[in-house]
């Protein structure tokens, strides 16, 4: 089975078979998206605030014309409401995300950031919002279709140890997803933040850690390499290493959770050992907090 198909199978229906942690996002989208969704009224949320270009999916109907008769690019007339309802997910592919501890017992990171991501798209499409990935290749659409352009465009590994977030496709006013082990550079998140936060945008980090992460449960003589194998390093004495990794680790979630502060956007850890269910219902709550 290819990988887009292996993922698909993670987060779609197979007979009467529903993949767990779809059968939970199919129970949440039950219990969570009842009555209005709270965007979809007059008044305010309603003015109209910007032209953005059409994309492949907007139907006829949605194009203003006379402003794109001053041009050779059809322009679409978007209100308020319509930018609110607008979720941009940028999920980590790169390789350090391939990491599991125990590979018998836990899928790696990157299948659990992939699986969340494809269930809030659901959620999110289910309640009428238009959802993307970020860059320029999948921009936000709405129905159900998308939730295929979604599943084939997670399915790639990336070539580099660790992820730099992307900022590009975020759609002002909207909100945005970034789901990532965050154990590269800060301060690419840090200056990806800048950009969202300065086109009004608001979101949520999600830290996705395996375990072993978490509990460096090393000692002796042991060898740590990046997944990339770019980064490498031998010791005799790993459990000497425990307290000052740990320090570290707890000095980066701190810093995360200051940014996300700083631009009123909300932080959270999860690990694959943990409960997937309860993540994306945090995730789908920050975002209903922060639109």
């Amino acid at each position: 089975m290819t990988a887009d198909l292996s993922l698909r199978a993670r987060a779609e229906t197979l007979g009467q078979s529903l993949p767990p942690l779809l059968a939970e996002a199919e129970h949440l989208a039950a219990t969570v998206i009842l009555g209005d969704h709270g965007r979809r009224r007059a008044g305010m949320g309603d003015e109209f605030w910007q032209y953005r270009p059409a994309h492949a999916g907007d139907s006829a109907r949605m194009i203003d014309w006379r402003r794109s008769a001053r041009s050779d690019t059809h322009f679409v007339r978007e209100r308020e409401w319509q930018a609110a309802q607008t979720v941009t997910l940028w999920v980590d592919d790169a390789r350090s995300m391939g990491f599991s501890g125990d590979p018998k017992a836990r899928a790696p990171k990157a299948d659990r950031a992939r699986l969340l991501a494809l269930a809030l798209a659901v959620l999110l499409l289910r309640g009428g919002e238009r959802v993307g990935l970020a860059g320029a290749a999948h921009p936000p659409r709405s129905g159900r279709a998308q939730i295929d352009r979604l599943a084939l465009a997670l399915s790639g590994e990336g070539a580099e140890d660790y992820g730099v977030p992307d900022p590009t496709g975020v759609v002002a006013h909207g909100r945005a997803v970034f789901l990532s082990d965050f154990m590269g550079d800060l301060a690419s998140v840090e200056a990806a933040m800048a950009v969202a936060s300065d086109r009004g945008v608001r979101g949520a980090l999600v830290q996705v850690l395996d375990p072993a992460e978490e509990e460096f449960p090393f000692d002796g003589r042991t060898i740590f390499e990046s997944m990339g194998g770019s980064l490498r390093h031998e010791t005799l004495k790993a459990g000497e290493l425990r307290g000052r990794y740990l320090a570290r680790l707890a000095d980066r979630k701190a810093r995360l959770a200051e940014l996300c502060r700083a631009a009123g956007w909300h932080f959270h850890t999860h690990h694959t050992g943990g409960s997937a269910q309860a993540a994306l219902l945090w995730l789908y709550r920050a975002l209903e907090h922060g639109r």
